[in-house]
């Protein structure tokens, strides 16, 4: 809503235009007859405000009292002008304010298999972005009136609440959500939300933010799916951003990326880059040995080799070595398989 656009705030602006020229054309007049610029202002807001001490000079000319009629009749016009316009601005504000919200609650009941994102931090905004681009129902949750204030700005469903509190998962449709992702960036509070999204829904999907890695596992036993550790995400693209850089800019670029994981994910397949691991199972196999030992659960994409070019289609002869960096396409939830290449063989 653009402010010179609305026509209550319009009315408010000129009612305040009004009374401002009225208030300098008296305090004009009443200096032309030979008053300080502090009486006549003193004049002029008794007169305007119909407060009505005393005269701060006898009124005993024609002039002055004409011009003090003149000022009573039109600065208490506009006053009651600019008083009503503001009752007015006040009042539909906050029923716009009120209808906005009930509106958004009912968009909220109807929503089914959406996503509740808990927090509107720095991730949690990141997150709803991303979520906006991939066209997914979502819904915020977020304790702090002004993120909440933004996030309804840019479009996104949001309660002002706090999601650690059961009432606000529920207004947020837990029983109907297919995934809640709570990325506040307080430990403690997501593991609390974890405890209680997971009591509300068994079988929602959960991600959780960890901030330390000790608090991993105690989220994990709380009831989340997945744990994401942000310093550990970011140093583990950077490194293959160092280690693989044609990998790197293949799957990396956000939006390439992006379309990518959407049109895998109607599929129920992920695309991932491992790094193979001194010692690891699947360290010395080669590419067709390592897929039939996983049944053909996933397939080697790319094979970026220390000091060569990255092959797109690797030959099923070719092995992998220590350090390799190796693009794995397979269906989404073997993290299992994934994790082969960093364990050591027994």
């Amino acid at each position: 809503m653009k402010w010179l656009s609305n026509s209550l705030a319009r009315n408010l602006i000129l009612g305040v235009v009004f009374v401002v020229i009225v208030a300098a054309l008296g305090v004009i007049g009443y200096m032309h007859n030979g008053w300080s610029f502090g009486d006549s202002l003193f004049m002029v807001v008794l007169t305007i405000f119909t407060v009505g001490y005393e005269e701060v000079h006898p009124l005993d000319t024609i002039e002055l009292r004409a011009l003090t009629i003149g000022l009573i009749a039109l600065g208490c016009t506009g006053m009651i002008y600019l008083t009503g316009a503001l009752v007015q601005f006040i009042t539909l504000t906050q029923i716009q304010q009120m209808l906005g919200l009930t509106r958004m609650n009912k968009q909220i009941e109807v929503l089914y298999d959406h996503v509740i994102v808990c927090g509107f931090g720095r991730t949690g905004a990141m997150l709803a972005k991303e979520l906006k681009a991939g066209k997914a129902k979502f819904v915020v949750v977020e304790p702090n009136a002004d993120r909440c204030a933004e996030a309804r700005e840019l479009g996104y469903l949001c309660i002002h609440a706090d999601a650690a509190e059961e009432a606000a998962l529920k207004q947020a449709g837990i029983e109907r959500a297919r995934a809640l992702a709570t990325v506040v960036s307080s430990d403690p509070v997501n593991v609390f939300i974890t405890l209680s999204a997971r009591s509300l829904n068994g079988k929602v999907q959960i991600i959780a933010r960890g901030e330390e890695p000790s608090t991993e596992r105690k989220l994990l036993q709380a009831g989340a799916d997945s744990v994401i550790l942000p310093a550990h995400i970011g140093a583990e693209q950077i490194a293959s951003m160092i280690l693989f850089p044609s990998i790197a800019g293949v799957i990396q670029s956000p939006e390439r990326r992006r379309q990518m994981d959407l049109d895998l994910r109607t599929l129920g397949l992920e695309l991932e880059v491992v790094v193979a691991a001194e010692g690891g199972v699947f360290t010395g196999l080669t590419v067709e040995e390592i897929e039939n030992k996983a049944e053909r659960s996933f397939f080697i994409i790319a094979v970026e080799q220390a000091g060569s070019s990255m092959a797109e289609r690797p030959l099923p002869g070719t092995r992998i070595g220590a350090g390799d960096g190796v693009t794995i396409l397979g269906r989404a939830g073997r993290a299992n398989i994934l994790n082969k290449f960093a364990e050591a063989a027994h």
